[in-house]
């Protein structure tokens, strides 16, 4: 299988290219941007290196009646789940590298079980589980049971109704596998697209093979996986040939599969156990890394943006504004940390986290700020992925789907977890909401559920 759509040179030439970018080419980009028309790889080059404050606030601009516009106001939550730090990978930026000398472990289904019930008493319905790569102590077949355990709790409150799974590059047959066992998404990093940095940074261990990671993707659509989502790790690598080569990456499985990323992750890289921050170059400040998740969202409008507890409460603010359409909440980094949290015990984390807030607190402003905190999981449970969730949102039609179930999970959880100041904040906030529904059918039917929700009638009605 081929990489060649990585092309290094091409890359190279669009941002050299791009340095010399005049204002015509740069406002007829931010133009087609506004009018919903696809960008070509030189006009997002131009606008990742333009300088220009006034361009630059356009981009801001224009991403975020794009985000707007395809996602309303909605914020996907979700939390990660760390099941195993075993890894025989020593990539220089993690603290699992297996070099470091730290005490490893895996959780058993017990543990399993209390990390999963901490978890869903913050009110979180969608997961990512993640794990080292390790197929001794982290086999396959430990990562199904995993995902059977999750799915197989009930609780008074419902259930985790969605397991998306980030762990390493592996074969078709283990994707069909996760296929069977029902994952949301498969996610994975390429953390860094330019193969020079990439094998300077991956000292050993499978992951160090760039042509393996960088065909995962196309082994898991192979395998029957058709809702991916990608990311790099910024801060490894130039940021603007990392953020050119994702994209690329995304065209190349738009062609090959109909369908590129389900969603894009722009994690940062944060200091971690067993490494030094500055002994990497390409660290991104505040201002360039706003500045490419906003031209992200004008390259990729209808593909979603996740954004993690590295980024500060301030941070995470501003980009919200500017493309992010997904947020963890009240996040542990480390193998049954939720459970250490919880007994007050000392962490070793993957990395540290910026945004140290509980989920109710930050679900809570998210509110205050006039989003509306989304637990939905029905597209995945509709059958709604991959080209069919894609034919939906660049139809416009998503939204008819999105909102009603946004705000039916919205008031669940706050039914089940807030307190009455809570309920009627969210029910303000509903009622305000619901009459943004243009189909009438669907809008009597959200009131309707809504209703025997806040009735204890029922629950988990999703349209």
């Amino acid at each position: 299988m081929s990489e060649n759509f990585i092309d290094h040179v091409y890359i190279n030439k669009l941002l050299e290219e791009a340095k010399n970018a005049g204002d015509d080419l740069i406002k007829n980009a931010l133009d087609k941007a506004q009018n919903g028309e696809t960008l070509l790889h030189n006009e997002v080059a131009a606008l990742l290196l333009t300088k220009n404050s006034s361009h630059i606030a356009r981009i801001f601009e224009i991403a975020g009646k794009i985000k707007k516009r395809i996602y309303g106001n909605r914020i996907v939550m979700f939390a990660p789940l760390y099941v195993s730090d075993f890894c025989v990978n020593r990539c220089a930026y993690c603290s699992f590298n297996h070099g470091n000398d730290t005490k490893r472990s895996r959780l058993g289904m017990d543990e399993v079980r209390e990390e999963v019930k901490i978890l869903e008493m913050m009110g979180h319905k969608r997961l990512a589980i993640e794990a080292g790569e390790n197929d001794s102590e982290c086999p396959i077949d430990y990562i199904l049971e995993c995902i059977k355990t999750i799915y197989d709790m009930k609780f008074e409150n419902g259930e985790i109704r969605r397991v998306n799974v980030n762990i390493a590059a592996t074969t078709i047959e283990n994707y069909r596998k996760l296929k069977e066992a029902g994952i949301g998404t498969y996610i994975l990093f390429q953390e860094t697209y330019h193969e020079p940095t990439y094998n300077s940074v991956h000292h050993a261990g499978p992951k160090k093979d760039y042509a393996w990671h960088l065909t995962a993707m196309d082994r898991a659509q192979e395998g029957g996986i058709d809702d991916v989502g990608g990311g790099v790790l910024f801060g490894l690598a130039d940021p603007y040939f990392d953020t050119m080569g994702l994209l690329l990456h995304n065209e190349h499985l738009e062609k090959k599969y109909n369908v590129g990323f389900h969603t894009i992750s722009v994690p940062r890289l944060c200091p971690a156990e067993g490494m030094n921050i500055s002994d990497f170059p390409n660290l991104v400040d505040d201002d360039t890394f706003a500045k490419i998740v906003a031209v992200i969202r004008l390259a990729v409008p209808f593909t979603g943006m996740i954004l993690s507890t590295r980024e500060s409460h301030d941070m995470r603010k501003k980009l919200l504004q500017l493309g992010i359409s997904q947020l963890s909440a009240g996040s542990s980094t480390e193998v049954g940390g939720y459970g250490k949290r919880k007994r007050k015990e000392k962490t070793n984390p993957q990395f540290f986290v910026n945004d140290e807030r509980s989920a109710t607190s930050i679900i809570t402003e998210l509110m205050d700020d006039g989003f509306i905190p989304s637990f939905c999981t029905a597209c995945y449970r509709g059958g709604r992925t991959g080209d069919r969730f894609m034919s939906l949102a660049k139809s416009g039609q998503i939204g008819n789907v999105c909102l009603p179930n946004a705000l039916m999970t919205l008031c669940e959880y706050a039914m089940d977890y807030g307190d009455d100041l809570f309920r009627e904040k969210t029910k303000a906030v509903i009622e305000k909401e619901i009459a943004h529904i243009a189909n009438e059918t669907i809008r009597k039917k959200t009131i309707e559920n809504v209703e025997k929700i806040r009735r204890g009638d029922g629950r988990d009605f999703f349209v």
